[in-house]
């Protein structure tokens, strides 16, 4: 049996999907972007929240500190089809810790695209992926 198993219907108007977890929240995802998110950006949101997770729950064990979490993506994408990202940057922008957990915040930020989001590592070890952060 799988470890994972969700469930993506077809709303029967236009390319929006509706999908979840069985017995779970569902998320809708939007070919055309207009009733949620497209399904490349739905990736760039997974990648982005996977990482936030990781980030905040090692600042967290760390005893840092932090009022505020966002992480802002860009994704460039290959001209011809399937266009697939060929870059992703990501910036982890931070308020609240001070100058003082400038290490944990890069050792947070490490080890979770080197060991823990699950989702860094599903995706092609050929995309290339930066990331910076910013303390505001």
């Amino acid at each position: 049996m799988a470890d994972k198993h969700v469930v993506l219907r077809w709303s029967g108007e236009g390319d929006l999907f509706e999908g979840g977890a069985p017995g779970g929240p569902t998320i809708r995802l939007d070919g055309g972007s207009a009733a949620g998110p497209s399904p490349m950006d739905g990736l760039l949101l997974s990648l982005a929240a996977c990482m936030g997770i990781d980030i905040r729950m090692i600042l967290d064990k760390g005893r840092v500190p932090i009022e505020a979490l966002d992480i802002l993506v860009e994704g460039d994408r290959a001209d011809e089809a399937p266009r697939r990202f060929t870059r992703v940057a990501l910036m982890v922008r931070l308020r609240g810790p001070a100058e003082e957990h400038e290490g944990k915040i890069l050792r947070a930020i490490e080890l979770s695209r080197e060991k823990y989001c699950s989702v860094f590592h599903t995706l092609r070890p050929d995309l290339d992926v930066e990331i910076a952060h910013e303390r505001v």
